[in-house]
């Protein structure tokens, strides 16, 4: 039988069991609604915390790009820096099997290479031939070279290679280099090729590519058109190329290929062209349709002058045509011709007759029709694909998943389903489709299997899915990417381990641990704990308690692995802790309000330091103080912090896709954050300026590569992450600490970008021999003593109005009132209330209830209320009740905001 190979050249851009239950079937429907399309499920898929994430090489990879799983499941992974790694099944062993001389680094200082090693496939034919094809970026030539090796007893050497094909690339610039291999039906061999471009602005020109389409074409700036490559006709760049390769490694063309044999300015091995960065490719191997994931361009927004925003796709083609890049993307949006010595927009392109009129195209001028994207996205919110999500994006596309006769491995369910991944969001998705191949639905799969960058997805002989991961990290060996295999289990399921806690994670000797995991057994099984202590030490428990004593200094990792009766097993995360050394405790003191500042009011602090077991060393102590914008009263944490708030901006990062790109303090795609926080600190704006960037986007501060935008992210997170990232220098804040004991004098008037005073304390001490030095924290937040209407959520009977963007309260018909919740009132002499209109209404205020302890009253709000001193300096709930005192009240009034006054 007769296999189709298909080769996919393009760029980077770049233990635990869980089962299925039994006779459940779902039903998809695809609604079109306002230009939506909406997934409507109508009996459950099948039980996603069933699918197992099973290890089988964890931390060894240095830059894996793809895999082929080989008959007897052995895998071989190709490395971007030339390695051919080979994964032994029978041994679970990971081996070097051979090693190519690859151009993988420029001589340019700032730009990366993303040529090497960049892909590989097994042929169809493996078990007989034993023939391995690889895509990579040979030294000393400028071109990306596809080749045929043998892999003799377990070894791929040159002696082997033959070279089948290979096509200019230009170097020492970024992006988009590509190297996918797949084979399909037919003995057809595709190819995919990156549009070689760069996609960041020129240096020292005025009219730059801005994330949009790079159609830049004056002299010396090759690299920024992508006409010269993706939409020229004669060109192999920026296309999936379709061939036939004989036994002496030559190649035929075969029939249904996008230009026959002999069209001028063509060539003839083009399958689908108009492409960007289509990174993986699979094949389906039933229908013999083409699908790919195609990584896109940056721009956040769309532009009347330049085109449409960036997007990814996620493409199909059932036969060869153009997809449309750089003229087109998405669902055929059409980029603008732009004049880049002028800055003028000619007309959009037009999808039905695109025109090539770039001087370095030396194809045909007029394109075949472009093809609109199978699946489109970008940054922000889908509209069309909801389920994909939001942030930084890179599309991968395949396998389509077919059950195996008799021993299928997954639910009968999936058959026939295109599975979708996300690069940088970690997701997988089953996409359903009808009998033409056209889309229906898209729906979770594996959803509860955390994924560390996949990067390529293939299906074994076994029928089982086999996953390689990147790892969260670029251009480095990344110490999570690994190689995994899917499970399914439809009996037995592993445990699911929620959290390990350990009460003090450090203490002097003999330090005693207290640790203890969160975990469930969804069978209801009994449980076994077996703990790991670091230095090869363990203890088994029967319950999820453990307590330790440690008498030798050290820094240990303690984790615990829960099994259940069947020795079904997860594992909990890893804590270290600090036995020799103590944490340091930081409390910041007040000696008024702990609710509130005052203009002009001095707000008294002393910072005490507590470190037990060692002199505290008031030289380490670190104040800074700052301003911020949106602290409301109700959802804010005000007061002191149960962690410091740069600490809660390190999880908020960590839960986004920022650790993808960046380190704290190694290298890679983005600059490290140490780096970005040392550059910032003079900058007294600093914390809004970077979460500016990282709510917007950003290019060209770093070097090329471009930060996405992350549009759906909440203003406070990011500012807490922005805060986090300036924690990290060496000197952290914009100027020297203040001191340890002292004042703040709050500016005499207050504006919106300062509703929140930030008082902020850490401590470091020195550590001690084997031990590293810890470090302690504390934070305080106060609150303007202005409280602005739509910061007040608690209300009765008052109804909300906007004015100008600025939100109201409108008094009640009758009675109502406001409620200020858990403030200090401590040294709180009276309140004021802002109101616009007349107000015949008496106003009492309560503390703990409408009906509690009566502090003030005043017959109308025309002044300040003067309240009753309250020192015990405990929270409590303020009520301001409103009583109308009129017949009627045709023009209530409305409040637009409460003044607290102190002594």
């Amino acid at each position: 039988m007769k296999t189709s190979l298909i080769v996919l050249l393009s760029g980077i851009a770049l233990s635990a069991v869980i089962p299925f239950s039994q006779n459940k079937m779902a039903e998809t429907r695809s609604a079109a609604s306002q230009g939506q399309r909406q997934t409507v499920l109508r009996i459950d898929t099948p039980d996603q915390d069933r699918f197992v994430k099973v290890d089988l090489v964890h931390g060894q990879f240095t830059e894996p790009t793809e895999l082929a799983v080989l008959p007897n499941l052995d895998i071989l992974v190709s490395q971007r820096r030339g390695e051919f790694m080979l994964y032994k099944n029978a041994t679970k062993t990971l081996t070097e099997a051979g090693k190519l001389d690859v151009y993988s680094k420029t001589h340019t200082e700032g730009v990366n290479a993303e040529e090497g090693l960049l892909g590989i496939a097994a042929d169809p034919n493996f078990a007989k031939n034993q023939y391995i094809y690889a895509l990579y970026s040979p030294v000393g030539k400028s071109v990306n070279r596809l080749s045929r090796f043998k892999l003799v007893n377990d070894k791929i050497t040159t002696a082997t290679e033959k070279v089948i094909l290979e096509f200019y690339s230009q170097r020492e610039i970024c992006c988009h280099t590509g190297g996918s291999i797949a084979f399909g039906p037919g003995g057809l061999l595709y190819v995919s090729t990156g549009d070689n471009s760069t996609p960041f602005d020129a240096p020292n020109q005025q009219y730059v590519n801005k994330g949009y389409a790079p159609l830049d074409n004056r002299e010396g700036l090759h690299q920024y058109d992508a006409r010269r490559s993706a939409g020229n006709t004669n060109d192999l760049r920026g296309k999936i190329l379709r061939i036939k390769v004989n036994e002496d490694g030559t190649y035929d063309i075969p029939e249904g290929n996008l230009f026959p044999k002999g069209t001028e300015k063509t060539r003839p091995e083009i399958f689908v062209m108009g492409n960007r960065n289509p990174y993986r490719i699979s094949v389906d191997q039933r229908t013999g349709f083409l699908y790919w994931g195609e990584v896109g361009p940056d721009a956040n927004n769309d532009d009347p002058n330049r085109g449409p925003r960036g997007y990814d796709e996620v493409n199909q083609a059932k036969k060869a045509g153009f997809f449309g890049w750089p003229l087109f993307i998405g669902n055929n949006y059409p980029y603008k011709a732009y004049d880049y010595t002028n800055g003028t927009s000619g007309a959009p392109f037009d999808p039905a007759a695109g025109i090539n009129n770039s001087p370095n195209n030396t194809g045909l001028a007029t394109l075949p029709p472009a093809q609109p994207a199978f699946i489109w996205y970008p940054y922000g919110e889908s509209k069309e694909f909801p389920q994909v999500g939001a942030g930084g994006r890179t599309a991968m596309a395949g396998p389509v998943y077919y059950t195996k006769p008799g021993a299928s491995p997954y639910p009968a369910y999936y058959n026939g389903k295109l599975l979708i991944y996300e690069w940088i969001r970690g997701w997988v998705k089953a996409v359903t489709m009808d009998a033409n191949g056209d889309y229906k639905s898209m729906e979770p799969f594996m959803a509860n299997v955390p994924l560390n960058a996949p990067i390529d997805m293939e299906q074994g002989p076994d029928g089982k899915l086999y996953i390689l991961e990147y790892g969260k990290g670029w251009f480095s060996k990344n110490p999570d990417a690994g190689l995994v295999r899917i499970d399914y289990l439809e009996g037995n399921r592993p445990p699911i381990v929620k959290k390990l806690n350990i009460e003090n994670a450090s203490g002097l000797l003999p330090y005693k641990m207290t640790a203890k995991v969160e975990a469930t057994d969804p069978d209801g099984d009994a449980l076994t704990y077996i703990w790991s202590l670091g230095a090869g030490l363990k203890k088994t428990t029967t319950t999820p308690v453990l307590q330790h004593t440690f008498t030798k200094a050290g820094n240990y990792a303690v984790s615990v692995l829960v099994v259940d009766k069947n020795r079904a097993s997860s594992k909990s995360q890893t804590i270290n802790v600090s036995a020799g050394n103590a944490q340091p405790k930081v409390d910041i003191v007040l000696s008024g309000n702990k609710t509130f500042y005052f203009p002009g009011k001095p707000v008294n602090y002393h910072v005490q330091v507590t470190d037990p077991g060692a002199t505290v060393n008031k030289t380490r102590i670190y104040v800074s103080s700052s301003y911020q914008e949106g602290l409301d009263l109700a959802g804010a944490k005000l007061g002191h912090q149960e962690a410091a708030q740069t600490m809660v901006g390190k999880a908020l990062m960590q839960k986004s896709d920022c650790s993808t790109c960046h380190k704290v303090d190694a290298k890679s795609i983005g600059p490290m954050f140490k780096l970005v926080s040392s550059k910032y600190q003079s900058k007294a704006d600093a914390p809004s300026y970077l979460a500016g960037k990282i709510l917007k986007g950003s290019s060209g501060v770093w070097g090329e590569v471009a930060m996405p935008a992350h549009p759906t992210m909440k203003e406070s997170e990011a500012r807490q992450i922005a805060e986090w990232i300036l924690s990290l220098s060496a000197t952290s804040s914009a100027g020297p600490s203040l001191p340890a004991t002292g004042k703040i004098v709050p500016p005499a008037e207050v504006n919106k970008k300062q509703s929140a005073l930030s008082l902020k304390a850490s401590y470091a001490d020195a550590g001690s021999a084997g031990v590293k030095p810890l470090s302690g924290n504390d934070a305080i937040a106060l609150r303007s003593n202005e409280i602005d209407a739509k910061d007040i959520k608690d209300v009765a009977e008052f109804a909300r109005r906007d004015n100008n963007g600025n939100q109201l309260l409108v008094l009640p018909q009758k009675n109502g009132w406001i409620k200020l919740s858990q403030i200090d009132l401590t040294d709180i002499s009276a309140i004021q209330l802002v109101l616009t209109g007349n107000a015949a209404y008496s106003i009492e205020v309560h503390v703990d209830g409408q009906d509690g302890r009566l502090l003030g009253s005043a017959a109308n709000s025309s002044a300040d209320i003067a309240l009753a001193a309250v020192t015990d300096g405990k929270l409590h709930d303020l009520y301001i009740v409103f009583k109308n005192t009129a017949d009627e009240a045709k023009d209530r009034p409305s409040l637009s905001k409460v003044i607290v006054k102190a002594k």
